[in-house]
């Protein structure tokens, strides 16, 4: 029998949160991010269950955006890192991948190839990661003219450094740097939106937004969990209590012995740890739950198990199933504990912990 460590995934949270995207995403149209196994919850499955509702996916690279065609889904889909070899090129315009194009490289690869796909170009407004400088862009689009792939061109793209912040002035200066630089195309379409963009008053998302964490109820803004930006968690992390003692006073738990009991404590051990994704960092008082009861991580994770305090669940007993987030424990809060983000998360949970869908 396999041991019952399993990331539960909410199929419906996942569409009511693509709906509450489209809400704030006002006149804009939504891809769904995926990328990353969707965030951790299985690409597959996750782009299924949004394809009567997302005309268009975006995903990292190639690799991805096949395991969306073998899923058996025909949306166009968007490769934000573009491609990483020119053979990818004819990839992408027989299976209907839309590539961001960000360097010069990319640019070389396009003019010598045979086949265009449909595209879209990057532009770097500041947070300096990827993309052509706005100073430019008019010397690209007559590149991409020369060589008969401008009408391929769907538009541009940026991405914001400080969305999840408000209080940022950046997303404002590179929002009018955009602006500014695409200026001259004014029929090509644009894409802005991150998910922390969509919570962002009067913050305009153009043509196409891209959210990505809010679709699985993590929180894109600094201070905010996503239950509190109105999200619902889709994945739920549970794994067995598998054992259960009582500490005195006086004695450690675990790795280390960072941990030490002030009081006898009921204890229990969890089989689940940093070897199925669960972070290591996340130290004594990270919450958990058990039977809908709040209690807390003690001393250090294990590759294979963590312990709790059972003090708040007195009733708990070997084979109850414990929440490490979901509705109870968001995931938010425990990436707070761990020194992380929700994304982060999400992402790493490994293949030994099986999904089941809901």
């Amino acid at each position: 029998m396999p041991r019952p460590t399993v990331a539960r995934i909410d199929l419906e949270a996942l569409r009511r949160n693509y709906r509450t995207a489209c809400q704030r995403a006002g006149s804009a149209r939504v891809m769904a991010v995926v990328k990353a196994d969707g965030y951790g919850h299985g690409i597959s499955r996750v782009a299924s269950a949004l394809a009567d509702l997302a005309p268009k996916y975006a995903v990292a690279c190639v690799e991805e955006a096949l395991a969306i065609r073998e899923a058996g889904l025909a949306q166009p889909v968007v490769l934000l890192q573009g491609v990483h070899a020119e053979t990818d090129l004819t990839n992408c315009a027989e299976r209907g991948f839309e590539p961001v194009l960000h360097s010069e490289q990319q640019l070389t690869w396009l003019s010598g190839s045979r086949n265009r796909p449909r595209l879209w170009l990057k532009v770097n407004s500041g947070m300096n990661r990827l993309g052509f400088h706005p100073g430019e862009l008019a010397s690209v689009m007559q590149r991409l003219d020369r060589a008969g792939a401008l009408a391929t061109l769907e538009g541009f793209v940026t991405h914001f450094a400080c969305a999840d912040d408000v209080d940022s002035p950046m997303t404002a200066r590179q929002t009018e740097v955009f602006e500014q630089a695409t200026a001259a195309w004014p029929e090509r379409m644009r894409s802005v939106g991150n998910s922390a963009a969509h919570f962002h008053p009067g913050q305009p998302l153009y043509d196409w937004s891209r959210p990505g964490i809010m679709l699985y109820g993590g929180s894109p803004m600094i201070g905010k969990t996503g239950p509190e930006l109105g999200l619902e968690p889709v994945m739920s992390l549970e794994a067995p209590l598998i054992s259960t003692r009582m500490v005195p006073a006086g004695e450690s738990v675990g790795y280390g012995a960072s941990w030490v009991a002030d009081r006898d404590t009921r204890m229990g051990m969890v089989a689940i740890g940093y070897g199925d994704g669960y972070p290591r960092h996340a130290g004594t008082n990270t919450p958990a739950a058990i039977n809908g009861q709040r209690i807390r991580l003690i001393g250090r994770v294990s590759m294979d198990m963590l312990a709790v305090d059972l003090t708040g669940a007195p009733d708990a007993r070997e084979g109850d199933s414990v929440e490490l987030w979901g509705r109870t424990v968001g995931v938010d809060e425990v990436a707070t504990c761990a020194g992380t983000i929700s994304y982060e998360l999400l992402t790493g949970i490994t293949a030994r912990v099986g999904r089941h869908y809901l």
